[in-house]
């Protein structure tokens, strides 16, 4: 049994998740909003963002038993009590587009 963590300093923690689980790896570690950094590695971001994995293996016809709009809620909720915000860029995404419905 193989699992997989990655950050995503140089944006490609979605790119390496997918050729993991193309290679049979089926646990994957991410972090609601990306929160955490790593203190190892100089210039290194925060994990990647759940509500960025989730959306990938939805998109690809995995099923997860995660609702992405409860999970992005609960990330948003996370930001606002830390005073930060998200760095998923899904639940960026999809609540910039909410808020512009009429």
């Amino acid at each position: 049994m193989i699992a997989v963590h990655f950050h995503d300093t140089y944006g490609q923690s979605l790119a390496n998740i997918y050729a993991a689980i193309c290679e049979g790896v089926s646990t994957v570690d991410s972090s609601v909003s990306g929160i955490g950094g790593c203190p190892y590695a100089a210039g290194a971001t925060g994990n990647v963002a759940t509500e960025d994995v989730v959306y990938m293996l939805h998109g690809l016809g995995l099923q997860t038993g995660i609702n992405i709009d409860k999970l992005i809620e609960a990330g948003s909720f996370i930001c606002n009590v830390l005073g930060t915000s998200t760095n998923s860029r899904v639940a960026a995404a999809l609540n910039a587009k909410k808020k512009t419905k009429p």
